[in-house]
Formats: C-alpha cells, sequence, structure tokens
C-alpha cells in the first residue's frame, strides 16, 4: 500500500462559497483558497444532505443520508453502529486525526478518528432537542434570532476566535509529529480533518480581518421578497429566527456582512497556515486537500438569514480539491457531501467492498480527474426545528425541486435563475418535469413514517434529557488526553533525547539553506 496519498479535510462552519473569491465573489479576499482551486479541481454545485451542523456532518461523516441513520437535527445521536470514513481509513491503514468542531452528539466522540486533539465547541448531549409537536415554539435559549445581527461587529476575542485557534494550532502540531513519527520509520500515510467555526454566526471579526474591507464595498442582499411574498417555509423560519418581525437597518445588514467577509478571511488563513505546514514537513505533494463546509449561510438574502433551507446560499457549499492525481479544472455536476466517503476510500486505495452498510453517494475521483461522470444529482433532507414536516430537495441537472408535504412545491432552473427568483412549480411548460419530481419524493420518502420518528426520537430524546438534567452525571463532552509528565522534557528522559525528538527536520537531514 505504499505511495497513497495522505489526505487533509479543512472544513468551515456555515460558508456559502458565493462569498469567497474562489467562487467569483469580487470583494472577499480568500487568497489560500483561491490558489488551491487555482491548481485543483472546483466544484460549483456541491450541496449539503441537510442544512444544519449536526445532520450535515452525519451524513459526511457516514455517507449516508440523515433518514437513514436517524440524524435529524443538532442534538440527535450519531450511533456507534454507524461506519464511517474514519473507521474505514483506519482499516486500511491510515494515521487519522481530528481537530476541531464535528457536533458528535452521544458517548462516542471519536467515530473512528485514532486522534481527536481538540473538544468540540457545542454540546454532545440531547439539550438541542426541537420539539415537532410545538413546532411554532422557539427555544429561546438556543435558538438563531436577530439580535446575533444587531450584535455583528469587531472584537478582539471572542469563543469561537479562541476555539479555531486552538483547532489550527493542534492541527499543526499533529502533523509535525506525524512528521517526526515519519522519520523514525512510520511511513503509513495520514487523513485529517480540520473542522474550524468560521465564519458562522455571531459575526464578530478580529480588527485585522475586519479592517481588509469597508462599509462602502459590502453590498446589501441581492432579492429580498416582500413579507407577504414569501413561501410557507420561508415565514416559518422567518418567525422562528424573529426576522419576519425584528426589523433590521441597512447599516446593521452591512456590517453583518462584512464581519462575515471578515471572518471567511480569517477562515481562509486557516488554510494558508495548514498548506505552509504541510509544506514544512514535506508533505505537500503527497497530499490531497479537500476545503469544503456542512452548510452555508443566507446573510440575509430572501430576508433570511443562517441556513435551515433549500436555497442556494444555505444549501451549496464549497468544494475545492488539489493534490496529485486532481486534474486544474470546474466540475459543473451536482454532487454532494455524502460522495466524499466514497471519494476519500478511492483515494485511500479501497474500493466498495470495505462498506459495512448500504451508502448513498458515489465518488467524485472521476470528476476530479477531470472526466465525464454520468451522475449530476444531489439530495436534501431536513427534519430539524421550525418545520413540522420534513422537507426534501432534488437537485438533478440544472433543476432544483424542493418538497414538505403542507406547502406548495418549488422548482427553480438554475442555469437561467440562479437567484431562485421565479417559482417555476405552476408553470405549465415546467408539468412535466414537476409530476416526475414529485412521484420520484412519494417513491423515495414515506413522509408520515419519517415525520412520525422523527417526533419519536424527540420525545425519548427530552426526556432522557430531562433525567441527564435531574442530577449529577458523566458529560458526553469530549475531554482530550493529556499527560503533561511526559510532554517535552522530564525526569524520566535526556534532554538532549527530547531535542533530537522534537526537532524536525532531524538533525543531518536539513538541506543547506
Amino acid at each position: 500500500m505504499a505511495g497513497r496519498p495522505n489526505i487533509i479535510v479543512i472544513m468551515a462552519d456555515q460558508l456559502a462559497p458565493h462569498f469567497t473569491g474562489a467562487y467569483g465573489h469580487d470583494v472577499v479576499k480568500t487568497p489560500h483558497l483561491d490558489a488551491l482551486a487555482a491548481r485543483g479541481m472546483r466544484f460549483d454545485a456541491a450541496y449539503c444532505n441537510s442544512p444544519l451542523c449536526a445532520p450535515s456532518r452525519f451524513s459526511f461523516m457516514s455517507g449516508q443520508l440523515i433518514s437513514r441513520i436517524a440524524a435529524y437535527d443538532n442534538a440527535s445521536e450519531f450511533r456507534a453502529t454507524v461506519p464511517t470514513f474514519a473507521h474505514y481509513l483506519k482499516a486500511l491503514g491510515y494515521r487519522t486525526c481530528l481537530s476541531g468542531k464535528m457536533h458528535f452528539v452521544g458517548p462516542d466522540q471519536k467515530h473512528g478518528f485514532e486522534d481527536r486533539v481538540t473538544t468540540d465547541i457545542y454540546p454532545s448531549d440531547f439539550a438541542w432537542t426541537p420539539d415537532w409537536e410545538a413546532p411554532d415554539e422557539r427555544i429561546d435559549k438556543w435558538y438563531h434570532n436577530m439580535q446575533t445581527v444587531k450584535e455583528s461587529g469587531v472584537a478582539n476575542a471572542t469563543f469561537q476566535i479562541d476555539y479555531d485557534d486552538e483547532v489550527g494550532f493542534a492541527a499543526r502540531r499533529w502533523l509535525f509529529d506525524y512528521a517526526r513519527d515519519k522519520a523514525s520509520g512510520n511511513s503509513a500515510p495520514f487523513a485529517m480533518v480540520a473542522s474550524f467555526i468560521h465564519p458562522h454566526d455571531p459575526y464578530v471579526a478580529r480588527p485585522e480581518w475586519w479592517n481588509l474591507y469597508r462599509d462602502e464595498d459590502i453590498e446589501l442582499p441581492g432579492f429580498v421578497p416582500a413579507l407577504e411574498e414569501q413561501d410557507p417555509f420561508s415565514r416559518r423560519l422567518m418567525d422562528g429566527i424573529e426576522a419576519s418581525y425584528t426589523p433590521l437597518s441597512e447599516k446593521e445588514v452591512r456590517r453583518a456582512r462584512r464581519a462575515y467577509f471578515a471572518n471567511v478571511s480569517y477562515f481562509d488563513s486557516k488554510i494558508g497556515e495548514l498548506v505552509r505546514t504541510l509544506e514544512e514537513i514535506g508533505e505537500r505533494n503527497d497530499t490531497i486537500i479537500i476545503v469544503t463546509a456542512d452548510h452555508g449561510d443566507m446573510l440575509g438574502e430572501r430576508g433570511l438569514w443562517y441556513k435551515m433551507n433549500f436555497f442556494e446560499h444555505s444549501a451549496r457549499v464549497p468544494l475545492v480539491m488539489a493534490g496529485p492525481g486532481v486534474a486544474t479544472g470546474i466540475a459543473g455536476n451536482a454532487c454532494s457531501l455524502v460522495d466524499l466517503m466514497p471519494t476519500l476510500i478511492e483515494i485511500a486505495g479501497g474500493d466498495d467492498a470495505i462498506f459495512g452498510e448500504p451508502i448513498d453517494g458515489r465518488s467524485l475521483m472521476p470528476l476530479a480527474r477531470g472526466e465525464q461522470d454520468p451522475i449530476d444529482e444531489a439530495i436534501g433532507e431536513y427534519c430539524a426545528e421550525m418545520t413540522p414536516w420534513p422537507v426534501y430537495m432534488i437537485r438533478r441537472g440544472t433543476l432544483k425541486y424542493i418538497h414538505c408535504d403542507p406547502d406548495p412545491p418549488q422548482l427553480f432552473d438554475l442555469a437561467e435563475d440562479p437567484g431562485e427568483q421565479n417559482n417555476l412549480a405552476a408553470d405549465p411548460r415546467h408539468h412535466n418535469a414537476v409530476q416526475s419530481f414529485a412521484q420520484e419524493v412519494a417513491e423515495r420518502w414515506d413522509s408520515d413514517r419519517l415525520r412520525a420518528d422523527v417526533m419519536a426520537t424527540q420525545k425519548s430524546r427530552r426526556a432522557l434529557h430531562a433525567a441527564m438534567q435531574a442530577g449529577p452525571g458523566e458529560s458526553w463532552d469530549y475531554n482530550p488526553p493529556s499527560d503533561a509528565s511526559r510532554q517535552y522534557v522530564r525526569n524520566h528522559m535526556d534532554w538532549t533525547v527530547a531535542a533530537e525528538r522534537y526537532r524536525f527536520p532531524p538533525l543531518g537531514k536539513q538541506e543547506d539553506s
């Protein structure tokens, strides 16, 4: 198995590709992502499979849609029995590491990763369980609202900045430890996920990133329908995040977008730090780098904020691949995060025989190599807050169909209408397409059964959470192991041996400067 490439997946949280230089934004500065796209493959129709943090990540890790693994919302347990790409890569001989956020819920906080070098940023229990029996009620402790937009701006430190700085440092330190081990004879390839919280709200940026932008350069949202013209699902979202009755001034909207742009640049700097580290340990040319996100951010488009819907700014994600065997170009086929599981397995030299459960994706390596792919499809499911019924998306070719049982269907032709301003579902010219999509939804999903299962798991999780809160118990929040007695220089070792171990490149293997 010699010669297989290393893999590093760099993941953002809530990053819409529209707001990056690599995808054509003329204001947002993302030089490191731009550089990867310039020497690799940019996927222009990549989607998350559920536009919410935990469900999206569980699909990404498992290669399975959320309805298959009951990963409905941010308090759904990610069962230890679900195989992940970390399990498979470890079985294929890779050293695996997770640095940063993955929003695992439940007692298993590693899900196949050999090393996990940071804690998570969010709770790992059932605290954030929605209630479809009362879908109109807000959980004020953790539901988004417009106060987040109103309080956007500049700060020297936030919990998110603290976290991402730690994630970046821990990832780089692990990479140097990998290089030290390799210099000592361990030649196994590595697979790392470095997962950051930015540019997720709150929209608060450090001054050096904020000052990259000027208020006058920040455009306002391009399409904001009047409240009475919003579709029913968008109205429910607006009510849930309080956007329907909390007015925002243009100054507030512009300030939030400026802070978001600043934090996109901050995330981009983390890409640069990791690529530089790969160069410093001599692994850049032997590493496939994948940059993506768990979902996007509406950022005021259509009057919506955050995610939780299947419009482009919420459901589409950046996906850029660069490294050995990856061609330079742009892939237009629709694809999604479930496709990364088989992609990573192909990179690692495995095949479908390794899978312990059926998966819902296909390898993107043919597209990454610049070849043709007959599949041009992405499937989405949303079963979390601010809806009383499952919501489905089918993106096939240029058409996107969105379905929720109590709502009128939506159909958009993204080639002619990238801003999704014209719902074609009632257009006679698209009658056949609408009928075909509706039939596919009915055959693919049993909405009544899925809704009943969602509500049953919500009820059980709320009961469990109440019990867990009733008295002292063991938290599931991940506590990275750390043994200070074995770090740096200690009495049981010769300091010269420690110095030799930590020095990289090893003495005698450095090139003359």
